[in-house]
């Protein structure tokens, strides 16, 4: 399997709305690689959740795996939250947007229909921590950050401090 490298903030495909998946195209060779791809980069990273956008394939999909012991992998595709209630402030971080963190407010419960790593129709309710984490990695299908939901002074910062630990690094 191969570590995939993964944007991050600013670069501008991060902002590119991902294009919904043919149901044929779930259960080629290719594709099932590219999400074994995917689960390997984001357990490396280590995080809970990546967008295909993420690792510039703009395409309807995510992996999640938020288990303690890294043993329940979901595969959503071309995903759509069918009903959500309540609110609940979160703090997020992102493989995108590295080493920061900040509140966040998202429905504490969602129905999400989506397709499966099969290609099977599947729903689910949810809500706590895998709630959030599907509605964050939705957000990236769209070409949103959770930083979008930071005051803009916020997101400025963001920014900057990003670009001086890229100085640092170079």
């Amino acid at each position: 399997m191969a570590i995939l490298p993964i944007l991050e903030f600013p670069d501008p495909r991060l902002r590119t709305k991902a294009a919904l998946i043919d149901a044929a195209e779930v259960t080629t060779p290719a594709f099932q690689e590219l999400i074994d791809n995917m689960f390997h980069t984001m357990y490396e990273a280590p995080g809970i959740g990546l967008a295909a956008s993420q690792v510039d394939v703009h395409k309807r999909f995510m992996v999640i795996d938020v288990s303690e012991e890294k043993d329940t992998p979901r595969v959503f595709i071309n995903p759509e939250i069918v009903a959500n209630e309540g609110g609940q402030v979160y703090q997020e971080g992102c493989l995108s947007v590295p080493g920061i963190f900040a509140d966040v407010t998202r429905a504490n419960q969602i129905t999400v229909r989506f397709l499966d790593r099969q290609g099977v129709a599947q729903e689910l309710t949810t809500d706590g921590v895998l709630a959030v984490c599907i509605q964050h990695e939705m957000d990236h299908l769209d070409g949103k950050l959770f930083i979008d939901y930071l005051s803009p002074l916020k997101r400025e910062m963001v920014r900057k401090k990003l670009a001086k630990q890229r100085k640092h690094v170079a």
